[in-house]
Order: structure tokens, then C-alpha cells, then sequence
């Protein structure tokens, strides 16, 4: 042993792992299957979220009926009692896959407002939308339609056009659950 070079000993080993791992690595790539043509953006279900919700908030959860089996839901969420108030959030993908989110709280509108639209801008025109006036924002990433009411800002947003964000208001029920 007096003339090994340990240095050179453990590149060698490192080498024959190496000569080991990747013909093995090659091989289970090559048979695992791999879904390429598979949507990269799950579907989520929403209906034990939103019963949640509408027991816990202290408003009216809104929520989309009778939209098209085009429209995917793919995230949904509720924070009690955060920074910007009791939050609930549910995300979808329209016909065209551009996304749309509802957005409500009851903490401070502007704040609200600024964070779930990236920052967008009122525009300082409205649109209605199933009898009621909704401000327009637009901004650099997300457009927005936003409606506030006693205890409660509504925001449809995402980068879907106005046309699609007012098709999600438009469907929109609000309703309170059962206290437990």
C-alpha cells in the first residue's frame, strides 16, 4: 500500500459509481412512462372548501354556478383573520385556458385590491354585470372587475379579458353557511 495515491483511489471509485449510475439512471428513463401530452395544471375540486368557508367568514362566500364544463377549477383556499382581513380564493382556467380568480375580503379594500390584481390601476370605468356596477382595473399582468359592499370587496380577476372576467361574475352566488 505504500504507493497508492488516495486521491487517485477515490476518483476511481467515483468513476466506477458513476459507470454503475447512469447506464442504470438511462435505462429506467427510458421505461418509466412520461405523460408529454398530459395537463400540466391539475383540476381541483372546491365544494369542502367553499361549505368551509361559508360557515367560518363572517361574509358571503362567493362562488360560480352554472358555468360551462370548460371552466376548470384549479386552486381554492381560505385564510381567516389575516393582514388583509378573512380571505377566500378560488382560481379557475377559462375556455381559452387564461386564468380567473374570485377573490373576496373583508379586511382593507385598496390594500385587497392591490395585492390579488398584481397592482392594477382603476380605470376609472365600469361595467355591468347581472344588474350590478363593477369598477374596472387593469394592469401590467391581471385585469380586474371589483365590486365592494358592506363588509365585503369582491374581486374577479386574472388575465382572462373583461369579457370572460364579467362571464365569472356574472355567475357568482354568494351565500352564508351554518355556524357550528
Amino acid at each position: 500500500m505504500a504507493g497508492r495515491n488516495p486521491k487517485a483511489q477515490t476518483i476511481r471509485n467515483m468513476l466506477l459509481a458513476m459507470a454503475v449510475v447512469i447506464p442504470v439512471a438511462g435505462i429506467s428513463y427510458v421505461f418509466i412512462p412520461h405523460d408529454q401530452d398530459g395537463d400540466p395544471v391539475p383540476t381541483v375540486g372546491y365544494r369542502v372548501e367553499l361549505d368551509t368557508a361559508r360557515r367560518a367568514a363572517p361574509y358571503a362566500v362567493a362562488a360560480p354556478e352554472g358555468l360551462g364544463d370548460d371552466w376548470r377549477a384549479t386552486s381554492v383556499s381560505y385564510r381567516p383573520k389575516g393582514e388583509l382581513g378573512s380571505v377566500w380564493h378560488l382560481g379557475f382556467l377559462d375556455p381559452q385556458t387564461e386564468y380567473v380568480a374570485v377573490e373576496q375580503s373583508d379586511g382593507p379594500a385598496r390594500a385587497f385590491v392591490d395585492d390579488v390584481s398584481q397592482r392594477a390601476e382603476k380605470t376609472g370605468k365600469t361595467q355591468r354585470v347581472g344588474g350590478a356596477e363593477w369598477q374596472r382595473y387593469q394592469g401590467p399582468k391581471y385585469n380586474a372587475l371589483v365590486r365592494e359592499e358592506k363588509g365585503v370587496t369582491t374581486v374577479v380577476t386574472g388575465t382572462a379579458s373583461y369579457e370572460r372576467l364579467g362571464e365569472m361574475a356574472g355567475a357568482l352566488k354568494a351565500a352564508k353557511g351554518p355556524k357550528n
